[in-house]
Parts: C-alpha cells; sequence; structure tokens
C-alpha cells in the first residue's frame, strides 16, 4: 500500500515524536493536560474555539493542594513560577455563540490573574470564519490536539453513564453524554505545534514570542501511557485565503487521500458530515466491487430543531448519497446511545483507515472545516505488521468497545469471527439500550432548489465582504461615500449569516420550540408593564452579549408591532448606553486588548468621522453590539452622534423584523410552504425598503461625521 502522507499535499510537516497518546473523552485528557500544566517551566500555550475558566479539570473528589479549575490553575501556575508565560488565544467573534460562552472571556482570564497570563481574542480571519483550531502547548516539549475545547460541557468518562452527577457545567445544570478524543504528542511534534501556535499569535496581535528556552524537565503527564513510540505526526492544516497569504487546505487533501488509499475499512466520528467532495469519495468507494468497509459514527441529530433544519438537512443529502452508493452491502451508519433514550453526542473529528492511518483534530466533515475555518489535525501513519499498526488497531478496537458497552477484546474476537468485518463485529456485539444504533437515510421532505439554498450557509472559502471591511478601516480620510450600496447590501448578509450562526449553533434553539414559545409570548403579552420589563431584559441582555438581532426577533413575536418596535429601540439603545459607559470607565488601554487590531481601526475611525462611523458600523457588522459600543465608549465618541447613530442605524432592521413579526409568528407555529412563502416575499419587500433608507442614512450620517466628527 502506497504512503498516504505527503508533506506540502495533505499536510504542512512529518515531525518525529518519541511518544504519543489517544485520549478519549474529556476525563481523561483535562486530566492529562492539569497534570503536564503543572509540569510546566516556561511556556503554556492555549489556542481554541473557545476557552472558559471556569471549567473543572479534574472531578474525581479528591483534595489536589492546587487548583482544578483551569483559571484559578493559571493564575496559580503564574504566581508560583516567575519564569513562566502563559498565553491564550480564542476566537474573538465568541459572542455571536452567547448562550453557550463565558461572559466576556477576557477579563474573566485575563484581568483576574498573573500579568503574565496574556489573553488574546483572535479576530485575524476572513468575515464569516472562525478559529476552531484546539490546541495546548507546552514547554514545547508536549502538545495536545484534538476537537476538545477547553470550555464547559465537554468533560465526561468512557462509560456515558447517563445519570453521571459529575457531568455538570458551572452553574450546576447538568448535561448529557458527551464523547470526543484528543492526542497527546512530544519531541519535534510538539516543537512544531508550538511554532504554528506562535505564529497564529503573531498575525493576531502582531508581536512574537520567541520558543522557550531548553529546560530540564520533562511536562509529559506521569500517569499517561504511550500509544506509540518513535513514530512521524503528520501535522494537517486548513487556513482560509487572508490578506495576502494563501489558503491552505491540507486537511481536506488528506480526507480525500486516505478515502482513495482505504483497502479493507474507513473508520469516521464526526460532529458533522455535509462535504460534498468527502461524500463523493467515500460513494465512489462503495460503488466499487471490492472497495473498503465503511462505518461512521456520528451524532444522533445535529441540535436543536433550526439547527437541525439546517445542518441536519444537509447531512441528510449525504446520508441518502451514501445509502445509494452502497450497492454490496459495505456501508454502516450508526448514532452512539449509553442507554435508552440517552443519546451520546459525538464531537470528535477521528478517522481510522486500515488499521494503519489514525487521524484525530479539530475538523468537522463540513465545508467550513475544508477552507474557511482555520483547523488543525494530527495523523500518524504504520507499517503493516509494525507495532504502530497494532497500536492503530487497538484505538479502533477501544473506540467500538466504548461505543457498544463491551470489552476491547470481544470486539477483537467478534471481528475475527466475522473474517476481519467491522461491520459484522459491529452487528455482532449490539444489544438493546446500550449500542450503536443505525441512522436512516430518511428521504427529503424539501424541494431540492431549497436544499441548494440551505447549502449556501456552509461555506467552504471567505466571503467578499472582508475586502470591503479592510477598505473601511484603513487609516486615513478617503472617501467611502461611494461604496455605500454595496457596504449595506454585503453588510445585510453577513448580518444573516451571523444570526444564523448563532440560531444552529447555540442552545438558543432549544429554547425557542415553536409552541413552547407561542405561549410563552401570549401570557407574557397579556400583561401591561411587559414591554417596560421587556425593554429592561433586552437591554441587560444585550450587555450580556447575546446577539442583539434574536432579540428584537423575539420582541417582534411577543407584541404588537409598534410596541415591539418601541421596545426593541429602548432596549437597544439602553444596552448600547450602558456598553458605551463601561467601555468610557474602562478606558482605551483594556478595550484595545479586547476589541483586537480591526476594532482598533475602527475606533479611529470613529473617533475621527462621529456620526458617520456609528452608522457605519451599525449597518455594517464588523463586530457583535457589545463589543462596537464598548470600542465607541473607549474612542471617546461624541454621546449625541453615538445615540443618533444607534437609534438611526437600528431602526430600519427593527422596523422590519416588527412589521414581519405576524408572518415569522405563522411560519413558524405551521411552517406550510404558504406561510413560508408569504413570508419570504414579504421580507424580501422590506428589505428593499430597508436597503434604501439605509442608503439615505448612511450618505447623510457620512457628510454629517465629515463635518461635525471628532472627539468628546
Amino acid at each position: 500500500m502506497p504512503r498516504i502522507l505527503s508533506p506540502g499535499r495533505n499536510c504542512w510537516r512529518t515531525p518525529r515524536a518519541e511518544r504519543v497518546a489517544f485520549l478519549v473523552d474529556g476525563a481523561a485528557y483535562f486530566a492529562a493536560l492539569a497534570e503536564s500544566l503543572l509540569a510546566a517551566e516556561r511556556s503554556i500555550m492555549v489556542v481554541g474555539w473557545d476557552v472558559d475558566s471556569r471549567v473543572e479539570l479534574v472531578r474525581d473528589g479528591r483534595e489536589h493542594g492546587h487548583p482544578t479549575t483551569l483559571g484559578p490553575l493559571l493564575e496559580h501556575l503564574a504566581r508560583r513560577n516567575r519564569e513562566l508565560r502563559i498565553h491564550v488565544l480564542a476566537w474573538d467573534f465568541a459572542m455571536v455563540f452567547a448562550l453557550e460562552r463565558q461572559p466576556l472571556p477576557l477579563f474573566h482570564l485575563d484581568l483576574e490573574t498573573n500579568r503574565r497570563v496574556r489573553v488574546h481574542m483572535d479576530s485575524e480571519h476572513p468575515l464569516g470564519a472562525s478559529h476552531h483550531q484546539k490546541i495546548v502547548v507546552v514547554d514545547d516539549k508536549v502538545a495536545f490536539v484534538g476537537g476538545l475545547d477547553l470550555t464547559t460541557r465537554r468533560w465526561d468518562t468512557p462509560e456515558h453513564r447517563p445519570d453521571d452527577a459529575r457531568r455538570v457545567g458551572p452553574t450546576g445544570r447538568a448535561y448529557g453524554p458527551f464523547h470526543d478524543v484528543q492526542m497527546a504528542v512530544d519531541g519535534a511534534a510538539a516543537a512544531c505545534l508550538g511554532k504554528l501556535v506562535r505564529e497564529r499569535w503573531r498575525r493576531a496581535t502582531g508581536r512574537r514570542l520567541a520558543p522557550p528556552p531548553p529546560t530540564p524537565g520533562d511536562p509529559w503527564p506521569a500517569g499517561l501511557a504511550p500509544d506509540l513510540a518513535g513514530v512521524e505526526v503528520a501535522v494537517a492544516r486548513t487556513e482560509p485565503s487572508y490578506k495576502g497569504r494563501r489558503e491552505v487546505r491540507e486537511v481536506e487533501a488528506l480526507y480525500l487521500d486516505a478515502v482513495a488509499a482505504a483497502r479493507r475499512s474507513i473508520y469516521i466520528e464526526n460532529q458533522y458530515l455535509t462535504s460534498p467532495a468527502v461524500a463523493d469519495a467515500l460513494a465512489r468507494r462503495l460503488a466499487e466491487p471490492e472497495g473498503p468497509e465503511v462505518v461512521l459514527v456520528l451524532p444522533r441529530n445535529s441540535g436543536g430543531w433550526l439547527e437541525e433544519s439546517v445542518l441536519g438537512v444537509l447531512r441528510g443529502r449525504v446520508l441518502r448519497r451514501l445509502a445509494a452508493a452502497d450497492a454490496h452491502g459495505r456501508l454502516g451508519m450508526f448514532y452512539p446511545q449509553a442507554g435508552p433514550q440517552a443519546p451520546v453526542r459525538v464531537h470528535a473529528k477521528l478517522m481510522v483507515v486500515d488499521d494503519l492511518l489514525a487521524r484525530v483534530g479539530s475538523a468537522n466533515l463540513n465545508n467550513r472545516s475544508m477552507g474557511l475555518d482555520t483547523e488543525c489535525d494530527l495523523a500518524v501513519e504504520a507499517e503493516p505488521g509494525s507495532e504502530a499498526a497494532r497500536a492503530v488497531a487497538a484505538l479502533l478496537r477501544r473506540l467500538l468497545a466504548e461505543h457498544l458497552g463491551c470489552a476491547a477484546g470481544a470486539v477483537e474476537a467478534a471481528q475475527a469471527a466475522a473474517g476481519g468485518s467491522l461491520l459484522g463485529a459491529v452487528r455482532a456485539l449490539d444489544q438493546p439500550g446500550r449500542g450503536l444504533v443505525p441512522l436512516a437515510a430518511s428521504p427529503s421532505q424539501l424541494p431540492p432548489e431549497v436544499v441548494e439554498g440551505i447549502a449556501g450557509l456552509d461555506p467552504d472559502e471567505p466571503v467578499a465582504l472582508d475586502r470591503i471591511l479592510d477598505m473601511f478601516v484603513q487609516d486615513g480620510d478617503q472617501e467611502q461615500g461611494g461604496m455605500g450600496p454595496v457596504l449595506v447590501i454585503l453588510g445585510l448578509l453577513a448580518g444573516l449569516l451571523l444570526l444564523a450562526a448563532a440560531w444552529r449553533f447555540t442552545p438558543l434553539a432549544a429554547l425557542a420550540e415553536p409552541h413552547a414559545l407561542s405561549s410563552w409570548a401570549q401570557e407574557l403579552g397579556n400583561s401591561p408593564q411587559a414591554p417596560f420589563w421587556a425593554a429592561a431584559a433586552l437591554g441587560a441582555l444585550t450587555l450580556a452579549m447575546v446577539p442583539v438581532t434574536v432579540l428584537v426577533a423575539t420582541a417582534a413575536v411577543v407584541f404588537p408591532p409598534k410596541p415591539a418596535a418601541l421596545c426593541a429601540l429602548a432596549g437597544g439603545l439602553a444596552g448600547a448606553m450602558a456598553a458605551y459607559g463601561l467601555g468610557r470607565a474602562l478606558g482605551r488601554g483594556r478595550v484595545r486588548r479586547l476589541a483586537g487590531r480591526r476594532l482598533n481601526a475602527v475606533s479611529r475611525r470613529m473617533a475621527r468621522t462621529g456620526l458617520g462611523a456609528v452608522l457605519a458600523v451599525r449597518l455594517l457588522p464588523v463586530a457583535p453590539f457589545t463589543v462596537i459600543n464598548l470600542v465607541a465608549g473607549a474612542a471617546r465618541i461624541r454621546l449625541r452622534h453615538f445615540v443618533l447613530g444607534t437609534v438611526l442605524g437600528m431602526a430600519p432592521g427593527v422596523l422590519a423584523v416588527t412589521l414581519l413579526a405576524d408572518r415569522l409568528h405563522a411560519a413558524v407555529l405551521d411552517p406550510d410552504w404558504t406561510n413560508l412563502a408569504l413570508a419570504g416575499v414579504l421580507g424580501l419587500a422590506l428589505a428593499g425598503v430597508a436597503l434604501a433608507l439605509r442608503r439615505r442614512l448612511l450618505r447623510w450620517g457620512g457628510r454629517r461625521g465629515r463635518t461635525g466628527g471628532g472627539r468628546g
């Protein structure tokens, strides 16, 4: 079998690791990480889609003599060792996912900890993208890579007991069984990942981090037995094209090359499965008379009803494509359950091919992970019959044993009895209750053109709006009036994408089940004081980073159009004013560290052009609502410009949403094609009116800003 890994094609580099370990599920990873952090001498670097200072790393109920919660542990380490430097880099547009995340993470992680702990929110990516890598590097000697962020609702054990009392978030709220995989490496592989993280830090902050000097210690966790020794580890990345940098699609190339090279079996665990390129590659192999078996372990569904209606639709299309290609009965599609009515949420991004290639990382099998988001996967390729090959086979048996609720030896025996067939072993060992439940490729209820439209929510390349944004925030006082219509249209599209992302990925979807929302709205709407309380609540929630567009839409469903519009405007303005005041109180230094370079450039423009700039950033969503308000306060925009720009900038969207409320309500409660079509027609008509109004406001505000702007 020809080698799969090829530096420069499907991976960046293949540095050597003396020790490699597979950490299955959060309990193993978090405990090993805590050991490694405690042994750090000079450097700890953390990169994540989300980082939460409240995450409990060790949950064994014992006294350890040091903090076991992430934030206090980092502070403890920095105080204990004056030579240690800690750098944390998290995705800064995380505010879209406010209901999943710690409010104001920078303040919790940075301002409450030692000055040797540096935290930055990374915005150096195209609009619509995210930083999705999950990496921790200790002293350039040990590194952890996989699907697990250092955040809440990730910890679990391989037993996935439905009633495990330790599986709770910081507020004490329980969550369901959760499965993920991380990989630990040392040696040159860890140093290579250190270089990757330092480059991310340089791009995000403009500052270079020097590699840590040689130290005598070994931060490899003492309780972690290596699965592999003395092997090359491939580092595969996704990076979008941005600011002159060429795109990197090693993640996608490695998936396609691994599928093409498989001879006996392809085993995949992944949170999503929507990539047409990967689906086509798998379908081609299934259609071959002598092709490999394909075993897919996925979550039962994509999440709440709104997320399911987007990603679930796209996954359903892929499952039907694969089922249709499976002419020889070699496809198995499953979701794991820990017991009756206790599905395990699969968050892993793992692939095992022929017992010879093991791959673990951050990349989902969706378009975003192929070309839009930053990703990092690690892969190990073994020679047939080698110790490394036996370790890869043992990993696969371990994973199947976990899902089937049996011992790894039972999987090995069942596979041997089935002539080496993975599917045969799964079917022989599956049992009622805990096991792998087949996923059905149900027929689609949507027309093909609708599915194609939904596919646009899973892009694989940056949107052109980012180039427009860079033009807007550059230094200088160039005229911007001619770009007004383009900015407005593209700004609206970006806003819709951000709103769609929030509804797709946050628990807000679970809170907005249609009939529950209707009942709650009717109860609240009967109170005469309800609009006043709702305005106050809306202001508080905007300050807490809940997306303002979601709050406006909620007000539109709860109240008649006129009270809804007044409530939304009053609440939005109240929250904006509170954040503006907070920004002034914090000062430019604090907010600059929160905002990043892009928003610092926006703040300079806002300070120079006043009302026009406030209008522009309201109409073009360069950052979440509350972050813009903080920046405006720190930039000392004149209060009257800030208030007027906020009201005028919010008004078109508020009016459009509230006037459409009854159709939105009907479409949510009774989503037949008549209601959906009517809501769509009204939405397009109101969008046209809003575009015209916004264009005039932007031009008028720009003229006012050029004549009346300045520092207050």
